[in-house]
């Protein structure tokens, strides 16, 4: 019995994605649960599986195709089936199997609607009515019925129809041809992903009135707590390292309770304050950054906090994320230091009001009670729209996460 398979529910506010990659082609034969295809959202990639054991009979949808949540993917024959021999992936010189041919052949899609010129072709135009409604980018459609014989639409329906107010449509902006190619150049297309990352990072640009503000963190109490308890940590906590994110997402979560303003949103004329804590992670995959979200933060301590960004890492380069994970953050972290950056200016994750910004540490000669001192140091900064976020406030936020690090004992102590 054939059963369709169905773009399935991709999360909150998601309702596209695109055909990333067809794991299986028509004729495979293919066990329940078996990955049929790769969509790729806005977020992460979603594997779509067989709901039963089968044979993929036929493909609806291309690669690079977008598809909406529900729409038909492929059609699946219920039971026991052998591939099409002319269809089996062809064996490669060095004895592995070469990757599923994309679908020859035009795609299977529902029929286009007519367009508006022929759906009104009982409605011709008289001539001197034809050259004013060239002239107006007006259609028949449009007008409908005239007063003409046999409906035909005169110059005096046109007229008419322009002095009701109806606006001539505007011509639809040239799209930008592609510049030709050079020598050593090569045209790749950007991911659903890295589309997305771009338009929002230049949403919140465009939108927020955003200022960053720095400062710098001596890191020496930290890392001589760590080096002291670490074993001690880890041999308690099985699974948990003690890093320094922990340290900075407990520094961050006692200011943003300090600082209620840097926690919340706005939602046009509004101001959302939020009694939680969900702490965004920026963290690096395959695919470009993702920022998971740690729900109620303010209610872990320190293990809970470096298991869970463990976990995240190694999913988010394992690609297995889940998208109400990528959702509902409140406050983000970005740490640029493992990257190497000294120093740079973190942009908003909307609708986020804020984001911390760590750094690479380094040794730098600091004046310490009228001597100098080799400490590692860290810059830090904080990006934050300044329509809900004073200056005062940002700098004090940024101060009481460098006191909060500067002596830890303060985060155990809740001072």
């Amino acid at each position: 019995m054939p059963t369709e398979i169905k773009v399935p529910q991709l999360g909150e506010s998601i309702t596209t994605a695109t055909l990333a990659r067809w794991l299986k082609h028509e004729g495979d034969a293919v066990a329940a649960d078996e990955p049929l295809a790769e969509l790729e959202t806005d977020k992460v990639t979603v594997e779509v599986n067989a709901p039963s054991a089968g044979v993929l009979t036929a493909i609806a949808v291309a690669e690079g195709d977008e598809v909406e949540v529900g729409a038909v993917l492929a059609t699946l024959t219920e039971g026991g089936g052998k591939a099409k021999p002319e269809e089996r992936p062809a064996a490669n010189p060095s004895g592995g199997v070469n990757p599923p041919p994309r679908p020859s052949g035009p795609v299977a899609r529902p029929a286009a609607a007519p367009p508006p010129a022929q759906a009104a072709a009982t409605h011709a135009a008289l001539p001197a009515a034809a050259k004013l409604m060239a002239e107006n980018k007006v259609t028949a459609a449009q007008i409908g019925a005239g007063a003409g014989k046999g409906g035909r639409i005169t110059k005096g329906d046109v007229l008419a129809f322009l002095e009701n107010g109806a606006a001539a449509p505007k011509a639809a902006p040239a799209a930008k041809a592609p510049r030709e190619l050079e020598a050593g150049e090569e045209r790749v297309r950007m991911t659903r992903l890295r589309r997305t990352i771009a338009q929002r990072l230049k949403d919140a640009q465009n939108n927020a009135a955003m200022l960053t503000t720095f400062n710098e963190v001596d890191l020496s109490a930290v890392i001589a707590l760590r080096n002291e308890y670490r074993d001690a940590f880890e041999k308690k906590h099985q699974g948990a390292r003690l890093g320094f994110m922990s340290f900075f997402v407990r520094a961050a979560i006692v200011a943003l309770q300090e600082f209620p303003a840097v926690n919340a949103e706005i939602d046009g004329d509004d101001i959302i304050y939020k009694h939680y804590v969900h702490m965004g992670i920026a963290v690096g995959g395959p695919n470009g950054l993702v920022v998971p979200v740690i729900r109620n933060a303010d209610r872990m301590g320190f293990a809970e906090i470096e298991k869970t960004i463990a976990d995240f890492g190694k999913r988010a380069h394992a690609g297995t994320l889940k998208l109400e994970e990528l959702t509902g953050g409140s406050f983000s972290i970005t740490n640029g230091g493992v990257y190497g950056s000294l120093m740079s200016t973190p942009i908003l994750n909307p609708p986020q009001s804020a984001i911390l910004g760590m750094h690479k540490i380094q040794e730098r000669p600091v004046a310490i009670a009228g001597k100098i001192e080799i400490r590692p140091m860290m810059y830090l900064a904080v990006s934050y729209d300044h329509r809900i976020v004073d200056g005062k406030e940002a700098v004090s936020f940024l101060v009481r996460i460098k006191e909060s690090i500067e002596d830890p004992r303060r985060l155990l102590l809740d001072l």
